[in-house]
């Protein structure tokens, strides 16, 4: 087997383990990963060793400043530069880099969503390094993965709750294992996910003709293309050059820092692509996606295209999201959610199995939340991406050992079937004892689960810290009753009852079946399942108190840090609807109805001369566009009018739940009405006089 060492050949920018061992004393490095091992604090001694190295590493590969790094409630990163130089008297500078420096800064925080966790005037905020996560370099600046609180302790970010949740999981799961004997022989249990990233690449100079596309990230306006993914032609086609040029240069990019993209291809719809990385530790995984967004972006303005990421770029073909793959290993290295040969024999991953289909049921609200956000609204319950309603599929074998659990029958494993292709000679293979779902928003998929729910903008956090501490919840729940046990043998016996509890009283979230039919939406109200169609739906799951009790209890968040997501999140639903409407409004008055006038008044001059030249020439075509542009103007005039006095409504000093509901029941239908009048006036509207790039000229820009 040959041994590839990527970050050699590409130059790495990452302060990993192997830079580490290299730099660091052998006590400090051995000093800091005890800490991290075992979640001791860091002494001021090694944080001052480990900067001293960081400094040195990263002044050798060009850096010049420092940030600390983190991801407030923006949904994006952030940063604030600081050079390496400091005085030392008579004019003169030395490059340096102290313990206190790495360990903590103090950005301003006062601009920063907080949803009422401090008022504005309070600016201090703090941000302390993250040692889980590697530093790397990116434009010339060490980056220091960190988190991010407020002067009072409360938590503004994205990163402190996952951390967070990754304690609880690893206290409970490691209960429920040591209860059972422990045959893992761990000592730690860690999440990790696989993040697939969906996304759309055209061409610049079509981008920037787009007003909507530059403000709000999707077209507000176009009609449908003669062809969109109709063909199902671009699904895994051959991939462009320039396309193929771009994915070459993003690979090299991200594997610098350590961001192993792994699998890459043409999606569904036309211009859309994938990327999938390599599986790492949640917490690294969720760093890396978002670097992977940013860079993406930063690539392909040097191949002048633009990366959009958002839900739904264009009405009419796929919109994009990010599957969540999910799964929990211990330290020794077994998969948590693998059923191994014989799955109903396999005790620890029944009770996990049984532990996820109680979590998912009892807190499909949270799971549903965590992936909210208007762009995403476009998506889910399309058929392009699970419904709103949440549900798990289990496949053919395991749905099958769940049933008999249920019944109380014994199960009689599958034996893999011979895959024959019918030609003699392509080598025969096993075929997997279940198919794939692609229509579940929750699926086992062989030793993880896939979460499909994710919108493509989304951050990886919000999702795996409701998954993290729902799963830390139940196990928690069965530890409790597993440690009265007086022997193993014992033990054995209540975590089968416990299994057989759990599926029996929890079924009910269980579809295997088709999830974009009417048949499924209209069982799943009958078994009492959730629909939360918009997120001005699903965001008061916040406040629900089953859920305040869920995040106190593990210390996740408090009960005033899950006001301030519900105040955040329909505060960002609100404005990210008001821009758009703007948005709407002002390119229908700027160049969508002046660029329909202008045609009107070319066919009325052609109809004017026409008969001038000859009565009896009756222009019925011409007469027969205009009436139907000037009566289509009329409405989109009439129409836009309409939407502007609505948002000017919706600014008075309604509540915030008040006001998304306002936005989601009026505006957003007025928004849908616009659109319809004027994407009708682009299918009659002369090409020539049409004011910005069709479906047709974006989905096909780049060649």
């Amino acid at each position: 087997m040959n041994t590839l060492n990527v970050p050699e050949i590409f130059g790495s920018l990452v302060f990993n383990n192997d830079v580490m061992h290299e730099r660091l004393p052998k006590e400090t490095y051995e000093a800091l990963h005890e800490c991290i091992d075992n979640n001791k604090p860091l002494t001021l001694d090694i944080a001052q060793a480990v900067a001293s190295a960081m400094k040195t590493w990263a002044v050798e590969k060009g850096a010049t400043h420092f940030t600390h790094w983190f991801q407030p409630m923006t949904g994006i990163t952030a940063e604030k530069h600081d050079s390496f130089i400091v005085p030392v008297g008579d004019g003169k500078v030395i490059m340096d880099f102290s313990g206190k420096e790495l360990i903590r800064s103090e950005p301003d925080a006062s601009s920063f969503p907080s949803g009422g966790l401090r008022a504005t005037f309070e600016a201090r905020g703090y941000t302390a390094w993250d040692p889980t996560s590697f530093a790397f370099i990116k434009d010339k600046t060490l980056c220091i993965p960190s988190i991010f609180c407020s002067y009072g302790g409360q938590v503004l970010d994205k990163k402190t709750p996952l951390l967070r949740s990754l304690q609880a999981l690893n206290k409970q799961a490691m209960r429920v294992i040591n209860a059972l004997g422990n045959p893992t022989g761990a000592t730690h249990v860690s999440a990790t996910v696989g993040g697939e990233q969906e996304y759309f690449l055209i061409d610049r100079d079509v981008y920037n003709q787009r007003e909507d596309l530059k403000l709000t990230g999707r077209t507000l306006f176009g009609a449908k293309p003669p062809k969109g993914q109709e063909m199902e032609d671009h699904y895994f086609g051959t991939i462009k050059p320039r396309v193929k040029a771009f994915m070459d240069d993003l690979d090299i990019e991200l594997w610098k820092l350590g961001i192993y993209a792994k699998t890459e291809h043409n999606e569904v719809a036309p211009a859309q692509h994938e990327l999938a990385p390599i599986f790492s530790d949640t917490n690294t995984a969720t760093d890396q996606n978002q670097l992977t967004m940013e860079i993406m972006k930063t690539v392909a303005i040097k191949h002048n295209l633009a990366c959009l990421i958002h839900e739904k770029p264009f009405a009419g073909v796929n919109g994009s999201g990010k599957h969540n793959n999910w799964s929990v290993t211990t330290n020794t290295g077994v998969n948590l959610f693998d059923p191994g040969k014989t799955p109903a024999e396999n005790t620890i991953f029944l009770v996990f199995l049984a532990a996820v289909v109680k979590g998912v049921d009892e807190y499909q609200d949270l799971l549903r939340v965590s992936v909210a956000s208007p762009g995403n609204d476009h998506r889910l319950g399309g058929d392009e991406a699970p419904p709103a309603i949440v549900s798990m599929y289990l496949g053919d074998e395991l749905g099958a050992v769940v049933d008999a659990i249920e019944h109380d029958e014994s199960f009689e494993p599958m034996e893999k079937a011979v895959m024959k292709s019918g030609v003699k000679v392509i080598p025969r293979f096993d075929k997997d004892t279940s198919d794939r779902n692609r229509t579940s928003p929750f699926a086992f998929t062989g030793n993880k689960f896939e979460f499909r729910m994710l919108g493509s903008s989304a951050s990886l956090s919000s999702p795996n810290i409701v998954l993290n501490t729902m799963l830390a919840e139940e196990l928690s729940q069965m530890a409790t009753i597993l440690e009265t046990a007086k022997t193993l043998d014992e033990a054995e016996i209540m975590a089968q009852q416990l299994v057989s509890d759990y599926l029996k009283d929890h079924g009910r979230i269980i579809f295997n079946g088709n999830n974009y039919s009417e048949e499924w939406v209209k069982e799943a109200e009958r078994r009492g399942l959730l629909n939360l169609k918009t997120s001005a739906d699903a965001v008061p799951a916040y406040l629900a108190e089953k859920n305040i009790a869920l995040f106190e209890k593990h210390k996740i968040y408090s009960r005033e840090e899950l006001e301030s997501r519900y105040e955040i999140s329909l505060e960002n639903y609100c404005k990210v609807l008001h821009i758009e409407a703007l948005t709407m409004t002002e390119m229908v008055k700027k160049d969508i109805y002046p660029a329909v006038c202008e045609y009107m008044g070319m066919l009325a001059k052609t109809i004017n001369e026409k008969t001038q030249v000859c009565e009896c020439l009756k222009c019925e075509s011409e007469k027969d566009l205009l009436m139907k542009l000037s009566k289509n103007a009329d409405e989109l005039y009439s129409k836009t009018k309409a939407l502007e006095e609505q948002l000017s409504k919706a600014e008075h000093d309604y509540d915030i739940k008040s006001q998304a509901d306002y936005y989601r029941d009026v505006i957003s239908e007025s928004m849908a009405s616009l659109r319809e009048s004027a994407d009708t006036l682009e299918a009659i509207t002369a090409s020539d006089f049409w004011p910005f790039p069709t479906y047709t000229d974006i989905l096909n820009s780049v060649v």
